[in-house]
C-alpha cells in the first residue's frame, strides 16, 4: 500500500490529514468551499479497481451517469428502498458494490447506511439486532460466517438479503434463507458495470443458482468462442453486457479496453447459460476453466458439489499441473467445525455426483482458504502441489 501522501505527491492531488484528536482546528484553519465544479453525465466519477481474482488489477472508469442510474435502479425497482430501511454495510466503500448498492443506494432513498469497518459475524449480528437493519448486502464467505457463528435470536427487522461478488453455491443460499427467515437474491456485476447488471426479481419468480434477469437499461448476450451468438437455450458462452452502467473504459489502459469490447459489448470473462424463460447462469470464469484431458471442467459445479457436503463450509476448486492430461483438477476445503471428513471421503463424495472426468483427484483441508478485501475467495493464491502423476492413465478414470 502507498502512504497518502506519498500518493498525493505523486498525483498532484490535494491530501489533508485528518487527525480525529485535531478535528475542529484541522476545519477552523480550512476556507469553505463552495464553488460546485460543473459535470456531466458522461464525467468519470470514479475510478474502481478490479478485484484481480485472477489478473492484474486495472482501474474501471465509471461516469456520474452510470453511477446514479444503477443506484436509483438499485434502490427503487431491485430493493424497494425507503426511509424505514437501515442496511448493513459490512462491504468496502472503494468496492463496486459496497459503494453503489450500500452508500449511493442508501443516500437515493434517504434510508440508513449502518457501517460495519470490517466484517466481523459476531459483530455484524450484533449490528444487525441492535440498528434493526432491513437488509443485508453480503458475499457469499459472509452468509458463510454467519451461519457458522449461529443465527440465534433472527433479526427482528429483516426483511431482505442480497448476495453478490460471486457466485452463491445453492446450498449455502437455501441454508442463509432457513437461518435468517428472509429471502435472500442473487444478483451479479462488475466494477466494469457500476456494478448491477443481473438481479432476480424481488417478490416474483427467482431460480436458485441463477443471477436472475438484465436489470432496467441493460441488454445481455452469450458469444461463442468463435464470436458468434449464442441463442439456444442451456448452451455456453461468454457473457457480454450493454447499456447505461458500462464504464468508459480501462484508465491509462487503451489496449485493455479495446481488448474488453466487441462491437460496443462489454465481454465479462464470465461463461454462463441463459434458460428457456431468460434467467443467466454463471458457470463459471471463462480463466478458471480446467481443461483435462481435452475434457472442460468448470470449478463451479465441483465446487456445488463439495458444499452439499454437511461437513464442508467452504470450497474452492482449482487446477493443477499434471504431465498426461495437461491439467488436474484438485479441491481445498474448509471443513465444519467437529467434522472428521476425510480427503479420500469427500473425493468418493464428488466422484458419485459428477462425470469421471471431473471429481476432483487431488483433495486438501484447509484451516482457510485466501480471500481479497470483500471476502471473496482468490483462486489464483491457492496452491495445490501435485505429485507427478495422480492418476491411472486415461482422462475418465
Amino acid at each position: 500500500a502507498v502512504p497518502a501522501g506519498e500518493a498525493a505527491a505523486r498525483t498532484g492531488a490535494r491530501c489533508l490529514v485528518a487527525d480525529p484528536a485535531h478535528w475542529d482546528e484541522l476545519l477552523d484553519g480550512q476556507a469553505p468551499w463552495t464553488a460546485v465544479p460543473d459535470r456531466h453525465a458522461d464525467d468519470t466519477a470514479v475510478v474502481l479497481y478490479t478485484s484481480g481474482t485472477t489478473g492484474t488489477p486495472k482501474g474501471a472508469e465509471l461516469t456520474h451517469g452510470n453511477l446514479v442510474g444503477n443506484a436509483l435502479t438499485t434502490a427503487r425497482t431491485l430493493l424497494g428502498l425507503t426511509p424505514d430501511d437501515v442496511l448493513l454495510g459490512g462491504l468496502p466503500l472503494f468496492h463496486a458494490f459496497g459503494q453503489t448498492c450500500a452508500l449511493n443506494a442508501a443516500t437515493a432513498s434517504a434510508a440508513t447506511l449502518s457501517l460495519l469497518p470490517r466484517f466481523r459475524p459476531e459483530e455484524a449480528l450484533e449490528m444487525l439486532r441492535r440498528d434493526g437493519v432491513t437488509v443485508f448486502l453480503g458475499v457469499p464467505t459472509m452468509y458463510t460466517a454467519l451461519l457458522r457463528t449461529g443465527v440465534s435470536p433472527r433479526p427482528s427487522r429483516l426483511r431482505l438479503g442480497v448476495s453478490g461478488g460471486s457466485s452463491l453455491p445453492v446450498e449455502l443460499l437455501h441454508a442463509a434463507e432457513r437461518a435468517l427467515g428472509v429471502q435472500v437474491l442473487e444478483g451479479y456485476g462488475l466494477s466494469e458495470t457500476s456494478p448491477v447488471a443481473c438481479f432476480n426479481p424481488p417478490g416474483g419468480a427467482r431460480r436458485p443458482g441463477s443471477i436472475g434477469l438484465p436489470v432496467d437499461g441493460v441488454e445481455l448476450c452469450l458469444f461463442g468462442s468463435g464470436g458468434e451468438t449464442v441463442t439456444e437455450p442451456g448452451e455456453i458462452g461468454e457473457l457480454a453486457i450493454r447499456g447505461a452502467n458500462v464504464m468508459k473504459g480501462y484508465r491509462g489502459r487503451p489496449d485493455a479496453t479495446a481488448e474488453a469490447f466487441r462491437d460496443g459489448w462489454f465481454l465479462s470473462g464470465d461463461l454462463a447459460r441463459r434458460d428457456e424463460d431468460g434467467y443467466y447462469f454463471v458457470v463459471d470464469r471463462k480463466k478458471d476453466l480446467i481443461i483435462r484431458g481435452g475434457y472442460n471442467v468448470y470449478p463451479r459445479e465441483v465446487e456445488e458439489v463439495l458444499y452439499a457436503h454437511p461437513g464442508v463450509v467452504e470450497a474452492a476448486v482449482v487446477a493443477v499441473p499434471h504431465p498426461e492430461f495437461g491439467e488436474e483438477v484438485a479441491a481445498v476445503v474448509v471443513l465444519a467445525p467437529g467434522a472428521t471428513v476425510t480427503p479420500e471421503e469427500l473425493r468418493a463424495y464428488v466422484k458419485e455426483r459428477v462425470a469421471p472426468y471431473k471429481y476432483p483427484r487431488l483433495v486438501r483441508i484447509a484451516e482457510a482458504l485466501p480471500k481479497g478485501p470483500t471476502g471473496k475467495i482468490l483462486r489464483r493464491e491457492i496452491v495445490v502441489a501435485a505429485p507427478e502423476v495422480t492418476t491411472p492413465s486415461g482422462a475418465g478414470g
